[in-house]
């Protein structure tokens, strides 16, 4: 019983994405604790459902995640559909229902491997995460340009999480990473949101009027003059191909065997992992200030093991 509880919850929420503990409770006749651990138990197999406290909250899943690839063949998908359709035929469930729609797509969409925006191609994905960032961009890029109004948990820079609603209007790439451009309903202004830290996206079904912007008003300059670190690099040969495309090649100059740079920096929270993911090939030698940093996170890592 336990494990048909949790592949209806399962089956729910990707049916109307969004539920409350109490309404699931209600469904399978089990207490809303039974709930909870059976929802803890679905996110330690890998499901990526969040839980949300208080008004406006509730157990949901985002709209941009789908089944993994290949979790079945495609006889073994027309098995379970078939299944489906006759206990839907004796219950009459709109959840089955719906389920039933979301594994036919699922079918559908077994091959897609890369997004593909007008002229340009891109593979979004990470390596080995079954293209769910993909999914993510390609479900934002789609509410673009549908005008749909969308509601996501967002994670601050500062690991704080809100619940939000944005009118998503501009798609932006810079150095590796994609930020929507939206006007966010709780602000009452237009942000910039890291898709990255979008842990949840669901489709409101809502349509929203462009609200016009200029290029310009986008802030792509994503850091204030005070946040800036002018720093000077020792380039080996080893670390060249990536200094080349995270620093400029035109920022970088020979002398000897070695290779020199000197640019202006985002001093944020990725500056010294960024540094520290190229190796010993990649040595700051100005500021001292950011040398030191560098120094001490990797005494840190050189301590965890």
């Amino acid at each position: 019983m336990k494990y048909q509880i949790m592949t209806g919850i399962l089956f729910t929420l990707l049916a109307k994405r969004k539920v409350s503990a109490g309404e699931l409770a209600a469904k399978y006749d089990v207490s809303v604790r039974s709930i909870y651990r059976y929802v803890d138990e679905l996110t330690i197999a890998g499901i990526p459902i969040d839980v949300a406290r208080g008004a406006g909250g509730g157990i949901y899943i985002s709209d941009a995640f789908k089944l993994p690839k290949g979790l079945m063949t495609k006889e073994e998908y027309s098995k379970a559909i078939e299944a489906m359709l006759t206990m839907n035929a004796q219950f009459k469930d709109p959840d089955l229902a719906s389920a039933i729609e979301k594994l036919r797509a699922q079918v559908k969409s077994e091959k897609f491997d890369l997004t593909v925006s007008g002229n340009i191609l891109v593979d979004c994905g990470s390596w080995g995460d079954e293209r769910s960032f993909s999914e993510k961009l390609s479900l934002m890029e789609r509410a673009i340009e549908e005008r749909e109004v969308l509601e996501i948990d967002y994670v601050s820079r500062e690991g704080e999480r809100s619940q939000r609603k944005i009118y998503p209007h501009l798609l932006v790439y810079k150095q590796n990473i994609w930020y929507v451009y939206a006007f966010c309903t709780s602000r009452d202004a237009f942000r910039l949101f890291k898709l990255g830290r979008m842990r949840t996206i669901l489709e409101t079904e809502e349509r929203f009027e462009r609200i016009p912007f200029k290029r310009e008003d986008v802030p792509l300059k994503f850091w204030y003059d005070d946040n800036v670190t002018l720093a000077r690099f020792e380039i080996s040969s080893e670390a060249l191909p990536f200094a080349e495309g995270w620093l400029g090649i035109e920022n970088l100059h020979k002398q000897g065997d070695k290779y020199y740079a000197e640019v202006s920096l985002p001093d944020d929270e990725s500056l010294v992992g960024t540094i520290l993911s190229v190796g010993a090939g990649l040595k700051v030698l100005s500021p001292l200030s950011l040398a030191e940093r560098v120094r001490q996170e990797a005494k840190r890592i050189a301590d965890a093991y």
